[in-house]
């Protein structure tokens, strides 16, 4: 089993994004005038020190002095005899050397702190982590996926990217979502994303085999979990459907029927273009039925033909109905129906109810 108490490196929360170079020169730099005040102040008050070689200090000599002053190394060799030269290694070298230290195990310390801050976050997730999203995969299917999540109001705290490619992961990391390392087709991995307690899941591993493991392994963690995935040749669907898939998307075949439907009618595929583009021109959202939903009207007791925006389908008791089924007589209370309705409308809102 996964340990609950230790820093996961797989696991990449998502962070401001910091500039390693800028970090460490400053810390030189600090460390340098530090030194160099250190060393002007000894040149400046020379005669006040004694050197058990010569009994004279040299600028070598002061440039010495000041390292192994602040450096707490202090051989013994050249010392301050008199009292002006005592107080000013009191009163303004002992403070210098204080921040030399500083400077010196900052790093040490960051890396600490980070460390503890980094176990800090990872708990926090985990037990915050309840109805999320795990998108396996975060080539440019995924990463779609994942825009359109983001574009209905998903937050991207409840959004966790899988993949083995670490350029996948900082893309994913730059959209701020929860990115871990690995196979999504191994139980350990998806643990880190708990899998268990997810609400849904989107496979777009690349390989229509790896995306039937990916599923079997998902269905073995988690039963009720509503699980998408894409596969590339139709002919996989069905195994994917028996692997546990609620949902198979037929990728390039989708694609091909988008291409011949735009060469056939022009119109017609640029309107289906614009029904798959979320915040331009129309948008396919679902909705409750109930006048206090994002609506704004109460559609209850109508006909899917005499409301006013056009319904598709309507939703009741989890079965999805299109407009056209004769089951669905009027829409009642307890109903959600997917409509179209224009982006103006979605932006006004802020989100659509079904995401």
């Amino acid at each position: 089993m996964l340990r609950r108490d230790a820093v996961d490196p797989d696991v990449r929360l998502p962070r401001v994004a910091v500039r390693p170079l800028r970090a460490v020169g400053l810390r030189v730099g600090i460390a340098t005038v530090a030194l160099a005040t250190t060393v002007l102040l000894v040149w400046a008050d020379r005669g006040g020190y004694r050197d058990v070689v010569d009994g004279r200090l040299t600028f070598v000599d002061c440039l010495y002095y000041s390292t192994v002053t602040l450096s707490t190394t202090g051989y013994g060799d050249i010392v301050p005899a008199t009292e002006g030269a005592r107080l000013v290694n009191a009163l303004v070298i002992t403070p210098l050397r204080v921040v030399f230290l500083i400077v010196l195990v900052g790093t040490t310390l960051e890396v600490l702190a980070t460390s503890t801050r980094t176990q800090w976050r990872q708990r926090r997730w985990r037990r915050r982590m309840r109805d999320h999203t795990v998108i396996i995969g975060f080539g440019t299917k995924g990463r779609s996926a994942a825009m359109t999540l983001l574009n209905h109001g998903t937050p991207a705290s409840r959004i966790v990217v899988i993949d083995d490619q670490r350029s996948a992961l900082s893309r994913a990391e730059e959209l701020g979502l929860v990115a871990i390392w690995g196979d999504g087709t191994r139980t350990r991995v998806l643990e880190k994303a708990e899998a268990a307690l997810a609400r849904t899941f989107v496979i777009a591993a690349g390989r229509d085999d790896t995306e039937v493991l990916c599923t079997l392994t998902v269905r073995q963690l988690n039963p009720g979990a509503y699980v998408t995935v894409t596969v590339r040749e139709a002919e996989n669907a069905p195994l994917v459907r028996q692997s546990g898939a609620d949902n198979v998307v037929t990728s390039a075949e989708a694609a091909g029927k988008l291409l011949g439907i735009s060469v056939l009618s022009p119109q017609v595929g640029h309107v289906v273009t614009d029904l798959l583009s979320y915040g331009d021109g129309m948008d396919i959202v679902e909705l409750p039925a109930r006048a206090d939903g994002e609506l704004g009207e109460e559609l209850v007791g109508r006909a899917p033909s005499s409301c006013g925006l056009p319904v598709l389908a309507v939703i009741r008791d989890g079965q999805l109905l299109r407009f056209d089924d004769p089951r669905i007589g009027t829409v009642a209370a307890e109903d959600r129906v997917i409509v179209v309705r224009p982006e103006a409308a979605t932006r006004a809102t802020g989100r659509d109810d079904g995401a």
